[in-house]
């Protein structure tokens, strides 16, 4: 079973920066692609932006392009989600995923995190 526990959530003010942080248990990091994903109040869980397996290939939705940038380091067994120029709309619960299997732009992935809350003030 895969683990994953994300960190670094919390209170920004609008305009600033916040980098999460998703650590995924397991020898075999490297072969899951991996995502981070958002749901705010009321709202459906939404994409955010995806990583190929080897980290050279990201992708994101329109509403962050920009200002938000996936990373991850096999070494480490992590995938970060740098996020800059927050907005009050980014204010939200944020989830990694991971996936053993499927092309690195699948929409479905296998295991989730807790999820960490990130709340943007004006």
């Amino acid at each position: 079973q895969v683990q994953l526990v994300e960190s670094g959530g919390g209170l920004v003010q609008a305009g600033g920066p916040l980098r999460l942080s998703c650590v995924t248990s397991g020898r075999t990091f490297s072969s899951y692609r991996m995502g981070w994903f958002r749901q705010a109040p009321g709202k459906e869980r939404e994409f955010v932006a995806a990583i190929s397996r080897s980290g050279s290939s990201t992708y994101y939705s329109d509403s962050v392009e920009g200002r938000f940038t996936i990373s991850r380091d096999n070494g480490k067994n992590t995938v970060y989600l740098q996020m800059n120029s927050l907005k009050r709309e980014d204010t939200a619960v944020y989830y990694c995923a991971a996936a053993p299997t499927g092309r690195w732009l699948d929409p479905w992935y296998d295991y989730w995190g807790q999820g960490t809350q990130v709340t943007v003030s004006s």
